[in-house]
């Protein structure tokens, strides 16, 4: 299936960081991200998830990211919020609670086809005893 998504990742860049470890922290999750630079963030765009798909799998957290993209769900798509310095290191870690002091990385996926809850199984695909299962073979 050809899926057609617009994501939009902004992050907050403070005066005490450096603009680079923010940035790397970004492409770490997002390699094909295309950046720039505003005078107090990085807003960056992508138009696939397959690399931070690969990393939730890997990182064996499927059911908690369905949990988080449902929650930040509408008609439209779907928004989450992950940690900078874990996405630094490669690794999700969804921000849940009140924002870091630094701030958080904000995503915003906005799906045109076929649907979000289709691309949602897709990123995030639903489990059974752990294991990922093609939905519609349940």
């Amino acid at each position: 299936m050809i899926y057609s998504i617009d994501v939009t990742i902004e992050v907050p860049v403070q005066a005490t960081e450096v603009a680079d470890r923010v940035e790397d922290a970004v492409t770490n999750l997002f390699p094909d991200a295309e950046f720039r630079r505003e005078p107090d963030r990085f807003v960056a765009e992508s138009h696939s998830l397959d690399a931070f798909s690969d990393v939730l799998h890997e990182q064996e957290i499927l059911d908690t990211a369905r949990r988080e993209f449902s929650n930040g769900m509408d008609e439209e798509g779907f928004a989450f919020d992950l940690k900078k310095q874990p996405a630094f290191e490669g690794v999700v870690n969804f921000a849940v609670g009140s924002e870091d002091e630094l701030g958080d990385i904000h995503v915003r996926v906005d799906v045109r086809e076929p649907g979000v809850e289709s691309f949602i199984d897709h990123v995030a695909p639903p489990t059974e005893e752990g294991r990922p299962v093609d939905p519609d073979d349940r």
